[in-house]
């Protein structure tokens, strides 16, 4: 198993075939941002595409190279977009924003409130063929003890991620000066 780590690391099957997949992803962060925002703009449409293709290159999630996943999307929205969108993908992540000292940008809460709009049964297909699922839980086993359910964790997580989208939603709506076009 290990040589498939190398051959093809789990941010990449994440963006292959797991949760973070370029197809599905997208669109259910697409239909997050249309519940919390309205109607995106094509410059954001192309940001919510690629806000997380830097997971190509990671060998983890949340680990050291997956935190900084952000950067390869951030720099394609910035050559194209300019650096309100560079900030728009760079600081999608909690994470990233936190160590960059900035507040999350809209796109955030939009990806985190996607999940909303994921099946249980297709995000665990997902995570679980992936091998991602391992490191969601034991990253989360404090909360959520690893003799759970992965079905329980995930519906601790989605009424998780949902009421933090929902309570940041006001907050996030003008941030970056960024308006509907």
């Amino acid at each position: 198993m290990k040589w498939i780590n190398k051959v093809m690391p789990v941010g990449r099957r994440s963006l292959l075939f797991g949760v973070h997949q370029f197809i599905w992803h997208p669109w259910t962060v697409y239909r997050a941002w249309v519940y919390l925002y309205g109607r995106p703009t094509l410059k954001e449409v192309v940001c919510i595409i690629i806000h997380d293709w830097g997971y190509w290159f990671t060998p983890n999630m949340d680990g050291p190279e997956g935190e900084k996943h952000p950067e390869f999307g951030a720099r394609i929205a910035g050559k194209l977009f300019g650096p309100a969108y560079y900030n728009l993908v760079l600081l999608h992540s909690r994470h990233y924003a936190k160590i960059v000292g900035e507040e999350p940008s809209k796109l955030c809460w939009a990806d985190k409130l996607s999940i909303l709009y994921d099946p249980k049964y297709f995000y665990l297909f997902r995570a679980i063929a992936s091998g991602e699922i391992r490191e969601y839980r034991q990253n989360a086993k404090s909360w959520i003890p690893l003799k759970y359910s992965h079905s329980y964790w995930f519906d601790w997580i989605r009424l998780k991620f949902i009421k933090l989208a929902k309570e940041k939603k006001a907050d996030a709506i003008p941030y970056m000066g960024l308006k509907h076009e």
